[in-house]
């Protein structure tokens, strides 16, 4: 493929129930393609497990922002070039920023099967787990709710769940995080991080594929197949299937989930020029057993409840199902002066129907009575229509070369929630210390509106990277973005506003040598937050500014990098819980803006191949975060966090590749609500998780691999506050592939 870039360089298993036919249609299609894909004519293997498009054969331009060179594909852990940050095809060590990609080779590597298990191993990216279905990502301190899809954004809350941090990745070519302000291309953001799911796309002239399936505790069973290949003689139009289902239970009792996705994608030449991509994405999940919050933490003398990590507070009629439907479509044309233009579009629906309870309450140590139990009947629905324009490319300026990029966005999205709610009483709850999930349903009132929002973005952007001298350059730019809300609710009635805002961007790379590079960038933050106080007002917006500074390297052309950052961010009105008190007539979480906040600190991150047989991903942060008046902000957050991972290929033996890899995080705390109603501080103790791999090419087809984590069974924590929830205990899985 042809690029062109500017200076690239334990418990017991259970059975799961029999299939309900709502799946059947999702099997026989996946029995189809696997059936299809072990018939289909062979070519060369890939000497590994990744899937298919290890020889790229199309043509493609840097200058597409989801274009895929030789070297950014294959069995890497780094990339040669993004467009991560400023829409600008660049190598990493040219970005003013800190950016992770996470190849789809680490993917494999790890059996990182979701967005979620993704971040949780990125450098710089912290997880609270609110329940089974829900978990927030932060970064620096603030939570990350900037997702995009090839590019455009989707707004994520941490309030309702539709399935974004469990979305699988079996149908992404690799997963981008900027840590820091991304206002430039997402407008308004928290300066946290962005994370950019890139899809998968049919490269391949000849038939090629992966199948896979696997086996892992709790009774995990998944199967995967990755087909591509051409639709005509000349290969000029090709498509790409990638399909799966997976079944396990949990370590917690009485929890079952089950899952199936289907993506397809046409890729067209149209001509030498101009390239065509359309694509259907569908993911569904069903869920029995799913938890709203966790194991309430305190008993009724004030001491701290010592369920088992298999405690599933979640009465056995509770459950969680996600459906989400994605069409997009992306349209380039490249120009013979160099410059090319680029228009995106997605339409995306995605529901959910969570019938759930809350337990509350402190109980009682011998008795297991006393808590109580708060039941939400939950539908919820988001419809997102968004499209961007772009054209990027060279021009001159006092005898020298220069990229410009300009673009425009639009995008509408539509979240609507109806809501049935009811209480338990102690009574019903009964006795927590035999607790099996068995607790009369309730007789739920019918489905009314709850809330809804009606989101708004339009955008105009631009940027330029002017080469200043050989080594160094100025990349300055700047967004408009008008943002718009309209917002119903049952408590706070009807509201509207809208903030017009100009994100600025500068960032200054110097090349020091042909390996080091140092930088420097600032940028400000906008971004509008539902966070309500006590009284039901809606918080104001976040508003700050942000810098960092660092020092980026790379060698062997671009296969080993790394980084180093120092970075501030200043910001005002940043929402926080008002310890344990409620919006008023509801049972969502009182907030409160702090003034002030600082978060400051450093961190650093080696990727990629040090050697042809060793692969390693490590990095660490360590950072402070206060308000105006020296209180710390989101405690419950680790301050210093460090994270490793490994691949080595045997010398004396090829077909073996051996790896593992370790996560630390300092201690933490929260202060909660205790018996007397006073705040009481509870602690998670610094830990570490060991996790091991291992494969093994049986032929240059088949391989087959060992995937260990929490190798040494710690038990810890994953929510601090008035609930616990546990992380996972020791699992493993074994996976089979055969590729073609």
């Amino acid at each position: 493929m042809l690029v062109r870039a500017s200076k690239v360089r334990g418990k017991k298993l259970i059975q799961p129930a029999r299939i309900h036919a709502e799946w059947k249609s999702t099997l026989s299609v996946l029995t189809v393609l696997i059936g299809f894909a072990l018939y289909a004519p062979h070519s060369d293997a890939a000497e590994t497990t990744s899937s298919t498009s290890d020889t790229i054969v199309v043509d493609a331009t840097a200058n597409s922002p989801n274009a895929t060179t030789p070297e950014n594909s294959g069995k890497a852990y780094a990339v040669k070039t993004t467009t991560a940050g400023t829409g600008l095809t660049l190598a990493p060590r040219d970005i003013p920023q800190s950016v992770s990609v996470i190849t789809k080779q680490r993917m494999l590597d790890q059996n990182l099967n979701t967005v979620g298990e993704v971040l949780d191993q990125t450098v710089g990216v912290y997880s609270q787990t609110t329940d089974s279905e829900r978990q927030q990502y932060y970064a620096r301190g603030f939570e990350i709710n900037n997702y995009t899809f090839d590019g455009i954004p989707t707004n994520v809350t941490g309030a309702w769940n539709f399935g974004d941090s469990t979305e699988d990745t079996a149908i992404y070519d690799r997963i981008e995080v900027v840590r820091g302000a991304t206002g430039l291309l997402s407008g308004a953001g928290n300066p946290s991080a962005s994370v950019n799911m890139v899809r998968k796309h049919a490269d391949s002239k000849t038939w090629t594929g992966t199948v896979t399936g696997t086996y892992g505790s709790w009774d995990k069973r998944r199967g995967v197949v990755d087909v591509q290949g051409p639709l005509n003689d000349s290969g000029t139009v090709r498509g790409r299937v990638v399909a799966g289902y997976q079944d396990k239970d949990s370590y917690l009792d009485n929890y079952k989930a089950r899952k199936a996705f289907i993506y397809g994608v046409v890729d067209a030449d149209i001509t030498d020029n101009t390239k065509l991509s359309v694509g259907y994405d569908y993911q569904q999940s069903r869920v029995r057993g799913s938890t709203w919050g966790g194991i309430p933490t305190w008993y009724t003398d004030g001491s701290k409840t010592n369920f088992s990590r298999s405690f599933n507070p979640a009465p056995d009629w509770t459950h969680y199902n996600v459906d989400s439907k994605k069409v997009f479509a992306d349209l380039s044309h490249q120009f013979d002066n160099g410059w090319n233009i680029r228009a995106n579009g997605t339409h995306s629906e995605t529901t959910f129907d969570s019938k759930l309870m809350y337990l509350d309450g402190f109980p009682n140590k011998i008795t297991g009575f006393g808590a109580t139990g708060y039941g939400g009947w939950y539908q919820g629905k988001r419809k997102l229509d968004s499209v961007d324009v772009m054209a990027n490319g060279p021009f001159q300026l006092l005898g020298r070369q220069h990229e410009l990029i300009a673009g425009v966005t639009y995008s509408r999205q539509n979240n609507s929630y109806d809501a049935s709610t009811t209480s338990f009483s102690p009574e019903q709850i009964g006795n927590l210390n035999d607790w099996d999930g068995s607790m009369a349903d309730a007789n739920w009132d019918s489905m009314a509106p709850y809330s809804g929002e009606i989101i708004r973005q339009k955008s105009a952007y631009s940027a330029a990277r002017f080469s200043l001298a050989d080594p160094l350059s100025l990349i300055v730019g700047a967004r408009y973005t008008k943002w718009s809300a309209e917002e119903t609710g049952i408590y706070t009635g009807s509201s509207s506003y809208e903030k017009n805002n100009v994100t600025p961007y500068a960032g200054l790379v110097y090349d020091i040598n042909d390996t080091w590079s140092a930088y420097a960038s600032y940028t400000s933050i906008f971004q509008p937050q539902d966070y309500k106080t006590v009284d039901g007002k809606l918080l104001d917006p976040i508003k700050g500014k942000s810098y960092e500074a660092g020092v980026k390297s790379d060698w062997y052309n671009g296969s080993l990098t790394a980084s180093a950052a120092v970075f501030r961010v200043e910001q005002d009105n940043l929402g926080q819980q008002d310890g344990s008190k409620y919006v008023e007539g509801s049972a969502d979480q009182a907030y409160y803006a702090a003034q002030g906040t600082v978060s400051k600190g450093v961190e650093f991150e080696v990727n990629g191949a040090v050697t042809d047989s060793l692969k390693v991903t490590f990095g660490g942060t360590s950072y402070s975060i206060k308000d105006g008046e020296g209180n710390g902000v989101s405690t419950n957050l680790p301050r210093t966090a460090f994270k490793l991972f490994t691949s080595y290929k045997l010398p004396v033996q090829q077909d073996i590749t051996v790896g593992g890899g370790a996560t630390w995080q300092n201690r933490t705390y929260q202060d909660t609500s205790g018996v007397s109603g006073k705040n009481v501080r509870i602690y998670q103790g610094s830990y570490a998780l060991f996790n091991l791999f291992t494969r093994y090419q049986i032929t240059p087809q088949l391989a087959a691999q060992l995937n260990v984590n929490n190798l040494f069974d710690k038990t810890y924590y994953t929510n601090l506050s008035n609930y616990i929830v546990y992380g996972e205990p020791r699992n493993a899985s074994v996976s089979m592939s055969y590729s073609f």
